[in-house]
């Protein structure tokens, strides 16, 4: 793949839209790309006088997702021709926007890649088993819905008033690898965003004594899958907004996302905080994510501290001391005074 393939894709705005399944999983579609596109989502901008308003403002923002989107994309190497992209959709905002963009994405990048979305229903007590599904069925992709009792499993593993999303997420993820594996999918999609991303480094530096977030490409640990987050440069702001005009139809997480007084939920509004009275604060420390210097820091195993001493004498033997052209001036004495 061309290195500004999605560059040049996320560029486009929105010109796109203005012009095998295993026993525990049920409702398979699959269509051609031109009922696809004939299927993306456009908004309801209504017919009053402010209609075109909203509707050049909902344009501005998909055109700078696009652009957030395909930079990351570039940036990471997250999709290269001919990959087929498993989409973890969860029924929440962030992968609802996730899907979207990167099928808005896929119209007009340069490069040919197929998108499958996936999704894993927990059999949580009043979970809607028919949102997604006929969702998915509106948009032509082909899509996979999968069956696990987690929910079971995490309610009795986790005492009462622990946090459950540790053990979902293990569960949860397990099941979406397997499945990656068995539709031969060469890249996982998540939905994670900037936030999510600068919320766990905290998280990881306030609890767990390490400096690490979420990477926006990751090797599983069994070295078989490339997990890939195209969100990670968009912030959450900009993904409310954009659901909020698609009119998503949202699915809230009544197992982990509304829990009480969750760490995630105390940084989130840490950093909120600081980003109200600090405007650019959460731009400058995603930055800093980007812009890592080992030697600044005090990790033995990404910089030898104990070569300094070889490495200034290597610099001593290979430097070359070029003399100062004299401008007629005498050169100024000093002397240690103590």
């Amino acid at each position: 793949m061309s290195t500004n393939a999605f560059a040049q894709a996320a560029q486009l705005g929105y010109a796109a839209d203005t012009a095998e399944s295993s026993s525990d999983t049920v409702d398979v579609n699959e269509s051609s790309a031109a009922t696809e596109a004939a299927s993306l989502r456009t908004p309801d901008f209504g017919s009053d006088a402010a209609a075109p308003k909203r509707q050049r403002e909902f344009n501005k923002l998909q055109k700078r997702l696009r652009r957030l989107v395909g930079n990351a994309i570039v940036d990471y190497g997250m999709i290269e021709a001919g990959d087929r992209v498993m989409v973890c959709l969860s029924g929440g905002k962030d992968s609802y926007t996730m899907l979207e963009i990167l099928r808005n994405l896929q119209l007009s990048a340069p490069v040919n890649f197929e998108l499958i979305a996936v999704n894993l229903d927990q059999k949580q007590p009043g979970f809607p088993e028919h949102v997604l599904p006929e969702y998915l069925s509106k948009t032509g992709l082909r899509f996979h819905i999968i069956e696990r009792d987690t929910y079971s499993i995490v309610m009795d593993k986790v005492p009462e008033g622990k946090t459950t999303c540790g053990l979902c997420s293990r569960l949860r993820r397990g099941t979406l690898y397997g499945f990656a594996e068995e539709i031969g999918a060469t890249k996982i999609a998540l939905g994670h965003h900037r936030d999510d991303i600068l919320e766990t480094l905290f998280l990881n530096m306030f609890f767990g004594g390490s400096l690490k977030a979420m990477p926006p490409k990751l090797l599983s640990d069994d070295g078989r899958h490339i997990v890939i987050r195209p969100l990670a440069y968009v912030p959450e702001s900009a993904i409310i907004d954009y659901a909020n005009a698609m009119e998503f139809p949202i699915i809230p997480c009544n197992l982990c996302g509304s829990q009480e007084n969750l760490q995630r939920q105390n940084v989130k509004e840490m950093l909120n905080e600081w980003q109200r009275a600090h405007p650019g604060r959460i731009e400058s420390m995603f930055k800093a994510v980007t812009n890592v210097a080992p030697s600044q820091l005090a990790d033995r195993s990404l910089f030898d501290f104990n070569g300094l001493e070889a490495e200034r004498e290597r610099r001593l033997r290979d430097r070359i001391d070029v003399a100062p052209l004299s401008d007629g001036n005498e050169l100024l004495e000093w002397k240690v005074v103590r």
